[in-house]
């Protein structure tokens, strides 16, 4: 590409992303009020009995008060809030919101970045080269405000996450954080929060460890030296004279201090023999404070769970077929029955005395996190339970409940708004308040035209640039009424997919990239036709044209979409 082109190209980019920016600044005022209140509504208040024809007062950034009968500043905005619900602002308590989001390198790979990056990725030989290690990356560090999932999240009714490092058996700490803020600091509520553990392989056989057994022994000698670390240090610091000084390792301390301050270990275990397995190693390493994070399998180990007094978030990404399986290909039972049960987990748990809580688990449309609690309510999890799963519970696992978690005077104002039952697929959320921030939720306008195929699948994207042809991955999912989420996949990396819908057979989504330190958007549309799609995609003032294909999917998408 002509270095001019470059240049106009970068221009036009900047320039998109800027109007994007003014956009969102504009969309609350310049100087909002101190002081909201929501009068006459149903508050859920997520600690105590629901409130009937209540009010809420928000003042810089806290609930002011809440009951039947409270002052207002004659200085607020009042909200009419007739047939409307207050609900505290719910929880995603594990994510990667605001985080980098490449793809792990693979093994083999050649390691690129600075020398210091580099050394970190070359092969380890023993646990003493702390493989696959970074637990002094705190999530509050690395944060990106400008992230568009904070947006979408906080859209729907998701005022604040646990965000954490995911790469690597250590990868790091993660940050209660509120989504929104116009920078990273206004965002954090505290930071670091956790210590999350996966148990990955490192890598293959010429790497250690190269096994699930070498991960696990991996973890427990760190453990091991870490509290050897913190004996060794403060015997040490009482007395240094006459005493060999104990040698200096970055992982061993910080674990170290993440034990000391009493924040939770964050352990996977999914199904009921990884549950036990990962109660096992708790004990041996001596864990006093963790959390185990996946438990779809708890249905099976709910007694368990209430013996250890272990809390647990559930994953709310159920299993599902895989895609790319052979449609003929017989299932086994075990698989089958997984996948039915696991929606009845919640109701497991919660009957057995264990506290839980939810979690996206890479899902990229925040709405079906609601629509997979509604399965659980489905298998038996009440609708109280379920709230509370994504509130005050969460809020308790993560240490934040002084603060956050319910409508009660004195914590932070993040509210939710809505016109009915949370749960309900019909109701829609109207109001947003975070940080006593109010953001008004607006539906997209689309076509209303009846859905005309089935988009869901894994399509190859050809688009053709001023550089020549290049490919994009597009992973979709869509549902009865057309809507689409997913992910795109292209040289930029790995983006998530906003705004989506088919209407007949017309389609639009939009992603959001990074380009330099500014976010582009990026938006797909044409149409389709079986397994074929063209059409063009718009991105900085650039319009390129793109055709695709469904490979090995079923041509009648119409009769797909019907079932």
């Amino acid at each position: 590409m002509p270095r001019r082109t470059v240049r106009r190209f970068l221009l036009l980019a900047a320039a998109a992303s800027l109007v994007v920016m003014f956009v969102a600044t504009t969309a609350v005022p310049q100087n909002p009020p101190p002081y909201f209140a929501v009068r006459g509504a149903r508050i859920v208040t997520g600690s105590g009995p629901v409130i009937e024809n209540g009010t809420v007062v928000i003042a810089n950034g806290l609930i002011a008060a809440v009951g039947t009968d409270v002052a207002i500043p004659p200085e607020a905005w009042v909200i009419d809030g007739k047939g409307l619900v207050v609900y505290p602002g719910l929880i995603d308590a594990l994510t990667d919101l605001g985080l980098p989001t490449g793809q792990p390198q693979r093994p083999g790979q050649q390691p690129a970045g600075p020398p210091a990056q580099q050394a970190q990725q070359r092969l380890a030989q023993g646990p003493e080269d702390r493989p696959a290690s970074t637990p002094w990356e705190v999530a509050a560090d690395e944060l990106n405000a400008e992230d568009r999932r904070f947006e979408s999240w906080r859209n729907a009714g998701f005022t604040t996450v646990l965000s954490t490092p995911q790469r690597g058996i250590f990868p790091g700490q993660g940050a209660v954080v509120n989504t929104a803020g116009a920078r990273a600091s206004e965002m954090v509520v505290k930071a670091p929060a956790t210590l999350h553990l996966t148990f990955r392989s490192a890598g293959g056989f010429r790497e250690f460890p190269g096994s699930l057994m070498g991960t696990l022994a991996y973890i427990k000698q760190v453990f091991l030296d870490a509290e050897h670390y913190g004996q060794a240090s403060a015997i040490y610091e009482r007395n240094p004279r006459g005493m060999e000084r104990p040698g200096y390792d970055r992982t061993e301390r910080v674990v170290y201090e993440a034990l000391a301050a009493g924040r939770p270990v964050f352990l996977p275990a999914n199904t009921a023999v990884e549950i036990h397995r990962a109660i096992h190693i708790a004990r041996q390493i001596g864990l006093r404070k963790y959390v185990l994070y996946g438990a779809q399998q708890g249905y099976e180990v709910a007694g368990a769970l209430a013996e250890a007094k272990v809390p647990v978030l559930v994953s709310l990404r159920w299993p599902e077929r895989d895609r790319e399986a052979d449609p003929e290909a017989p299932e086994s039972l075990r698989s089958l029955r997984f996948r039915d049960r696991a929606p009845s987990t919640p109701a497991a748990l919660h009957r057995a005395g264990v506290k839980f809580a939810f979690y996206s688990d890479g899902i990229s449309n925040p709405r079906d996190l609601l629509k997979n609690v509604a399965r659980a309510i489905a298998a038996g999890l009440p609708r109280e339970a379920a709230l509370r799963a994504l509130t005050l519970n969460a809020a308790e696992i993560l240490g934040v409940a002084d603060r956050l978690g319910s409508i009660e005077a004195g914590k932070i104002a993040n509210l939710v708004v809505a016109d009915g039952d949370l749960f309900d697929e019909k109701t829609r959320v109207k109001l947003v308040f975070v940080d006593g921030r109010r953001f008004e939720v607006r539906e997209s306008a689309r076509p209303a035209e009846s859905p005309a195929s089935n988009l869901s699948g894994r399509w190859s994207l050809t688009v053709d640039t001023p550089q020549g042809s290049q490919q994009v991955t597009a992973d979709l999912s869509m549902a009865p009424d057309g809507t689409l989420t997913g992910t795109v996949t292209s040289p930029m990396g790995t983006a998530t997919i906003g705004n989506g819908w088919l209407s007949g057979n017309r389609f639009s989504f939009t992603i959001s990239f990074a380009m330099g330190p500014q976010q582009v958007e990026a938006t797909f549309s044409g149409t389709v036709e079986g397994n074929r799609m063209s059409g063009t995609v718009s991105f900085g003032g650039f319009t390129a044209e793109f055709t695709g294909t469904r490979p090995g999917a079923s041509a009648d998408a119409t009769a797909e979409l019907a079932e």
